[in-house]
């Protein structure tokens, strides 16, 4: 891959453009060009990834969480020919899900993941780099990097590498999904006039969701009106103390799982289908090529919205917060849920478990509810912790867009007035950019098929 690299004629073009540019020799630009190489390139492992990866996941996620994999058309899944290319095209929920996906396509193929420059840090890089994982960086403008980064993920879809690819370029702070980033599926549309004209590439939506994301407070402080952000100290020391937590309650027998994590597979598209549509796109200057891109990436990120999965907390969390209050009576919540289930079901959402009662659902998510002590009971009444309410908000974003429109109704009694001076979580400041809202692009009719 490296002599490929150096030796291809687009680099080397970069390469006399960038002298001629910046008036640099060219000895100091191919240097600059292998710097970038050693930082993109990885040096995948057969064993570091099936013997430590794959071992190290397969014990530490059943500690955590309960994790499953469903399937909208796993037929048409399982029908793509091998020599075929496929990408799967994910939301971003935490930083597992490079580990969670990777697990539960471990027995079928390995992943190669477009990793942020956050990882490039001792012992990471070395040990995502032996994973098959190659660095991005985001927003670094050299014209000398980028055809570096291009062609390299246009070397490996050409030669058959299953990739995996967050679309939404980062992690959601507010639990929506992010506006799409086509960078990486810009160069992948690309190559297509390159492959054999019986290979086809195929794009997979995958939909996650957690009943806990473990930096959940860490992303939704970002967005907390009035509270000062912890710098980088405070932060490591909070991931130390939670790791020594966390194996003290291991070794004692004391570790509670954080409910769910749920992996949601969609139907396969394909991409020389979309091109067969769209005849011109690859050959279009940059500037118009990039808007028809992310049309395509908005329908994909409309699939996954429509089957992501539906976990016990982020449930009870949408029917908390649907009422407008700070104290919700117990029969009124119940009520809520059960609402919600039969609405979700009635339109073939991705509910997990749906045969449970409200009062399963409720006593699901109520063992994490407490554990993060974001609702308080007393009597048969559930009281919001003001200062949780964010955390709230956080989870129940990632399904509100499956849920009905609620008209509140006011109740003549102090206690269920709603307190606007609340903390909430701000706007993410990319929503502006997304062209069409949630609710109206996600809540499709969908009925997926039960998996086998």
């Amino acid at each position: 891959m490296r002599e490929a690299l150096l030796a291809d004629v687009e680099v080397t073009q970069a390469i006399e453009d960038q002298c001629r540019a910046e008036g640099m020799s060219e000895t100091d630009a191919r240097a600059r060009v292998e710097d970038y190489i050693d930082e993109i390139v990885p040096f995948f492992n057969v064993l570091s990834y099936y013997k430590l990866g794959y071992n190290l996941a397969r014990a530490l996620i059943p500690l955590l969480y309960r994790a499953d994999a469903t399937y909208v058309d796993r037929h048409a899944l399982s029908n793509i020919p091998r020599k075929h290319i496929v990408l799967y095209l994910m939301n971003h929920r935490s930083n597992a899900d490079y580990v969670v996906a990777a697990y539960v396509l471990a027995r079928a193929v390995s992943i190669s993941y477009a990793v942020g420059e956050w990882a490039r840090v001792w012992p990471l890089e070395y040990v995502f780099k032996s994973f098959g994982a190659y660095f991005v960086r985001r927003g670094f403008r050299d014209p000398l990097y980028h055809t570096v980064l291009r062609r390299y993920v246009q070397i490996i879809t050409l030669n058959g590498v299953t990739q995996g690819i967050f679309l939404e370029g980062g992690l959601s702070r507010d639990g929506r999904l992010r506006p799409a980033k086509v960078g990486l599926l810009d160069y992948i549309t690309r190559t297509v006039p390159e492959l054999e004209p019986d290979r086809d590439i195929w794009l997979v939506p995958v939909a996650l969701n957690y009943d806990r994301v473990l930096e959940d407070r860490t992303l939704t402080l970002e967005l907390s009106e009035g509270v000062p952000r912890p710098g980088r100290l405070r932060q490591l020391g909070t991931v130390l103390q939670y790791v020594v937590f966390n194996v003290g309650r291991l070794l004692t027998g004391n570790l509670r799982r954080y409910g769910r994590v749920q992996v949601n597979f969609g139907r396969p598209m394909s991409l020389r289908s979309w091109l067969a549509h769209q005849p011109s796109v690859i050959g279009l200057p940059k500037e118009e090529r990039l808007p028809r891109l992310h049309q395509l990436a908005d329908d994909i990120l409309s699939q996954v919205a429509a089957i992501m999965p539906v976990t016990p907390v982020p449930l009870v969390a949408a029917a908390l917060l649907s009422f407008g209050e700070t104290v919700v009576r117990g029969n009124d919540l119940l009520e809520r849920i059960e609402s919600f289930r039969d609405d979700l079901i009635r339109r073939g959402a991705q509910l997990i478990q749906p045969e449970r009662s409200a009062e399963e659902i409720l006593d699901r998510a109520w063992r994490m509810l407490t554990m993060r002590r974001l609702v308080v009971r007393h009597g048969d009444d559930y009281l919001l912790l003001p200062r949780q309410r964010p955390l709230l908000e956080y989870y129940a974003n990632s399904v509100k867009h499956l849920l009905p429109d609620l008209e509140y109704e006011p109740v003549m009694h102090p206690a269920h007035e709603p307190d606007t001076a609340l903390p909430r979580l701000t706007p993410w400041r990319g929503s502006g950019e997304v062209k069409r809202t949630l609710r109206d692009d996600y809540r499709t009719e969908t009925t997926p098929e039960t998996p086998p």
